[in-house]
């Protein structure tokens, strides 16, 4: 059963924050949880964060930014993630990349305007043997070509 949470964004935000002790040494991993229980990092959220850290919410994007984990648009109700390792770009990934954007009408960290799908640019999946390699919703794609990617793409979205 899936559970949908009536609170508004801020305070399920502070329920995340009150987790934790209000030391900048926390403030990742609550950035963290926030984005698991969020989806990314809205600007509300950020807001919420800071307030919470007594930072402001300049502070908290600096750290934020820092790191590639973090997402501050919605992420897409299916990801494609699309290995760049060196097997993978050897193999031909960065054409993948190339063909996914041009069918998605998005660049890397996007997300479509439909919401139906965002793309991500992975620096290794660790699966070279299957290069070149994506991953649709958490499932891994060998050996992939344009062409097979755009057949996994419609699949998807049927």
């Amino acid at each position: 059963m899936i559970e949908v949470s009536l609170a508004r964004p801020a305070d399920r935000v502070h329920d995340v924050c009150r987790r934790y002790a209000p030391d900048r040494e926390n403030l990742i991993p609550a950035l963290q949880e926030v984005q698991e229980t969020e989806g990314f990092l809205s600007p509300e959220a950020v807001d919420a964060v800071a307030g919470y850290f007594r930072l402001s919410p300049n502070n908290v994007y600096g750290v934020a930014t820092f790191y590639a984990q973090f997402r501050y648009r919605p992420p897409g109700r299916h990801c494609l993630k699309i290995c760049q390792g060196t097997a993978c770009h050897v193999q031909g990934s960065g054409v993948l990349l190339d063909a996914a954007q041009r069918t998605l009408g998005i660049r890397s960290g996007e997300t479509t305007v439909d919401g139906d799908f965002g793309l991500e640019e992975l620096a290794c999946l660790g699966s070279c043997a299957l290069a070149p390699a994506v991953v649709l919703d958490g499932v891994v794609h060998a050996r992939q070509t344009p062409k097979k990617l755009n057949t996994l793409l419609e699949k998807a979205r049927s």
